[in-house]
Protein backbone atom coordinates (compact mmCIF):
# COMPACT_ATOMS: atom_id res chain seq x y z
CA UNK A 1 0.00 0.00 0.00
CA UNK A 2 2.90 2.34 0.49
CA UNK A 3 2.20 5.68 -0.45
CA UNK A 4 -0.64 4.34 -3.45
CA UNK A 5 -3.84 6.88 -3.78
CA UNK A 6 -7.11 5.37 -3.07
CA UNK A 7 -9.10 6.37 -5.25
CA UNK A 8 -12.93 5.80 -5.07
CA UNK A 9 -15.30 6.13 -8.07
CA UNK A 10 -19.10 7.54 -7.43
CA UNK A 11 -19.60 5.69 -4.13
CA UNK A 12 -23.52 7.41 -4.14
CA UNK A 13 -26.84 6.62 -2.99
CA UNK A 14 -27.31 6.88 -7.03
CA UNK A 15 -26.26 3.21 -7.49
CA UNK A 16 -29.26 1.76 -5.24
CA UNK A 17 -31.22 3.49 -7.89
CA UNK A 18 -33.14 0.38 -9.21
CA UNK A 19 -32.53 1.43 -13.17
CA UNK A 20 -29.20 -0.54 -12.61
CA UNK A 21 -31.13 -3.56 -12.33
CA UNK A 22 -29.52 -7.02 -11.13
CA UNK A 23 -25.37 -6.92 -9.95
CA UNK A 24 -23.16 -9.00 -9.34
CA UNK A 25 -20.50 -8.79 -6.31
CA UNK A 26 -22.81 -7.75 -3.28
CA UNK A 27 -19.77 -7.87 -0.77
CA UNK A 28 -18.21 -4.62 -2.86
CA UNK A 29 -19.28 -1.73 -0.64
CA UNK A 30 -17.94 -3.88 2.35
CA UNK A 31 -14.71 -4.23 0.15
CA UNK A 32 -14.04 -0.80 -0.59
CA UNK A 33 -14.43 0.11 3.12
CA UNK A 34 -11.95 -2.92 4.42
CA UNK A 35 -9.92 -0.54 1.80
CA UNK A 36 -10.92 2.77 3.04
CA UNK A 37 -10.16 2.07 7.13
CA UNK A 38 -7.00 0.52 6.34
CA UNK A 39 -5.98 3.98 4.15
CA UNK A 40 -7.58 6.17 6.93
CA UNK A 41 -5.36 4.00 9.94
CA UNK A 42 -2.19 4.69 8.20
CA UNK A 43 -2.96 8.24 6.76
CA UNK A 44 -2.94 6.92 3.77
CA UNK A 45 -4.09 9.69 0.30
CA UNK A 46 -7.69 9.09 -0.23
CA UNK A 47 -9.83 10.67 -2.97
CA UNK A 48 -12.81 10.38 -3.10
CA UNK A 49 -14.77 11.02 -6.80
CA UNK A 50 -18.36 11.69 -6.87
CA UNK A 51 -20.73 12.03 -10.35
CA UNK A 52 -22.59 15.20 -10.64
CA UNK A 53 -24.52 14.52 -13.34
CA UNK A 54 -25.66 16.83 -16.14
CA UNK A 55 -28.81 15.63 -17.13
CA UNK A 56 -31.65 16.38 -14.59
CA UNK A 57 -33.53 12.86 -15.08
CA UNK A 58 -30.22 11.15 -13.76
CA UNK A 59 -29.93 9.75 -10.11
CA UNK A 60 -26.92 11.17 -9.69
CA UNK A 61 -28.65 15.17 -10.35
CA UNK A 62 -26.92 17.24 -7.99
CA UNK A 63 -29.39 18.50 -4.90
CA UNK A 64 -31.28 15.24 -4.97
CA UNK A 65 -30.69 12.45 -1.75
CA UNK A 66 -28.91 10.15 -5.05
CA UNK A 67 -25.93 12.70 -4.89
CA UNK A 68 -25.07 11.88 -1.30
CA UNK A 69 -22.30 9.62 -0.51
CA UNK A 70 -23.28 6.23 0.63
CA UNK A 71 -22.82 6.41 4.82
CA UNK A 72 -20.87 3.26 4.50
CA UNK A 73 -17.76 4.57 2.15
CA UNK A 74 -18.55 8.17 2.67
CA UNK A 75 -15.35 10.46 2.92
CA UNK A 76 -14.92 12.35 6.26
CA UNK A 77 -13.24 15.91 7.20
CA UNK A 78 -9.74 16.30 5.57
CA UNK A 79 -10.68 14.24 2.74
CA UNK A 80 -10.38 14.92 -0.95
CA UNK A 81 -13.54 15.35 -2.77
CA UNK A 82 -13.67 16.02 -6.74
CA UNK A 83 -16.80 15.95 -8.94
CA UNK A 84 -16.98 14.75 -12.35
CA UNK A 85 -19.62 15.58 -14.71
CA UNK A 86 -18.25 12.86 -17.56
CA UNK A 87 -17.43 9.15 -17.01
CA UNK A 88 -13.14 9.42 -16.05
CA UNK A 89 -12.35 11.60 -12.80
CA UNK A 90 -9.58 12.62 -15.29
CA UNK A 91 -11.68 14.50 -17.53
CA UNK A 92 -12.80 18.23 -16.55
CA UNK A 93 -11.11 18.23 -13.24
CA UNK A 94 -7.92 18.77 -11.45
CA UNK A 95 -7.18 14.78 -10.42
CA UNK A 96 -3.95 14.80 -12.69
CA UNK A 97 -2.37 17.76 -11.48
CA UNK A 98 -3.29 16.41 -7.73
CA UNK A 99 -2.01 13.49 -8.32
CA UNK A 100 1.24 15.07 -10.24
CA UNK A 101 1.56 17.74 -7.12
CA UNK A 102 1.94 14.46 -5.15
CA UNK A 103 4.93 13.05 -6.98
CA UNK A 104 2.61 10.36 -9.49
CA UNK A 105 1.99 8.33 -7.06
CA UNK A 106 0.73 4.53 -8.13
CA UNK A 107 -2.90 4.27 -7.63
CA UNK A 108 -5.88 1.67 -6.27
CA UNK A 109 -8.68 2.33 -7.77
CA UNK A 110 -12.32 0.86 -6.95
CA UNK A 111 -15.67 1.92 -7.15
CA UNK A 112 -18.70 1.48 -9.69
CA UNK A 113 -20.11 0.75 -12.17
CA UNK A 114 -16.52 -1.32 -13.40
CA UNK A 115 -18.03 -1.12 -16.80
CA UNK A 116 -18.40 2.62 -16.86
CA UNK A 117 -17.09 5.26 -14.81
CA UNK A 118 -14.41 2.64 -13.08
CA UNK A 119 -13.40 1.21 -16.35
CA UNK A 120 -13.20 4.71 -17.93
CA UNK A 121 -11.02 6.35 -15.37
CA UNK A 122 -8.59 3.74 -15.51
CA UNK A 123 -8.13 3.66 -19.26
CA UNK A 124 -7.46 7.47 -18.90
CA UNK A 125 -5.22 7.10 -15.91
CA UNK A 126 -3.13 4.22 -17.30
CA UNK A 127 -3.14 6.68 -20.75
CA UNK A 128 -1.71 9.46 -18.72
CA UNK A 129 1.20 7.12 -17.45
CA UNK A 130 -0.30 6.01 -13.90
CA UNK A 131 0.48 2.75 -12.01
CA UNK A 132 -3.07 1.23 -11.31
CA UNK A 133 -4.29 -1.43 -9.27
CA UNK A 134 -7.70 -2.28 -9.57
CA UNK A 135 -9.29 -5.02 -6.92
CA UNK A 136 -11.78 -6.73 -9.18
CA UNK A 137 -13.73 -7.90 -5.66
CA UNK A 138 -14.25 -3.77 -4.48
CA UNK A 139 -16.14 -2.19 -7.69
CA UNK A 140 -19.45 -4.25 -9.31
CA UNK A 141 -21.20 -4.55 -12.68
CA UNK A 142 -24.98 -4.99 -13.52
CA UNK A 143 -26.29 -6.80 -16.40
CA UNK A 144 -26.31 -5.37 -19.84
CA UNK A 145 -27.67 -5.58 -23.53
CA UNK A 146 -25.77 -5.20 -26.46
CA UNK A 147 -26.65 -3.94 -29.88
CA UNK A 148 -28.03 -7.39 -31.25
CA UNK A 149 -30.21 -7.64 -28.18
CA UNK A 150 -28.62 -10.19 -26.24
CA UNK A 151 -28.48 -9.71 -22.46
CA UNK A 152 -25.33 -10.31 -20.70
CA UNK A 153 -25.42 -10.73 -17.47
CA UNK A 154 -23.60 -8.89 -14.69
CA UNK A 155 -21.13 -11.34 -13.61
CA UNK A 156 -20.04 -11.54 -17.15
CA UNK A 157 -19.82 -7.99 -17.94
CA UNK A 158 -17.83 -8.15 -14.69
CA UNK A 159 -15.27 -10.77 -15.75
CA UNK A 160 -14.84 -9.46 -19.63
CA UNK A 161 -14.27 -5.73 -18.23
CA UNK A 162 -11.53 -6.98 -15.77
CA UNK A 163 -10.31 -8.99 -18.69
CA UNK A 164 -9.97 -5.76 -21.20
CA UNK A 165 -8.06 -3.88 -18.71
CA UNK A 166 -5.68 -6.54 -17.46
CA UNK A 167 -2.36 -5.62 -18.40
CA UNK A 168 -2.59 -2.48 -20.12
CA UNK A 169 -4.49 -0.77 -18.25
CA UNK A 170 -4.23 -2.19 -14.36
CA UNK A 171 -3.03 -5.15 -12.46
CA UNK A 172 -6.02 -6.52 -11.12
CA UNK A 173 -5.87 -7.67 -7.58
CA UNK A 174 -8.09 -8.12 -4.95
CA UNK A 175 -8.42 -6.15 -1.53
CA UNK A 176 -6.88 -9.45 0.72
CA UNK A 177 -3.97 -9.01 -2.05
CA UNK A 178 -3.74 -4.78 -2.03
CA UNK A 179 -4.11 -5.12 1.93
CA UNK A 180 -1.68 -7.87 2.42
CA UNK A 181 0.98 -5.61 0.44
Amino acid sequence: MADDVLILIDQQKAMEHPKWGPRNNPDAENNIARLLAAWRSRRGPIIHVKHDSTFPESPFWPGQSGNDFLPLTAPVAGETVIAKKVHSAFIGTDLTQRLEAMGRPKLVICGVLLANSVEATVRVGANLGFSIRLPADACWSCDKRDLTGRLWPDEDVHQLTLALLSGDYAAITSVDEILAG
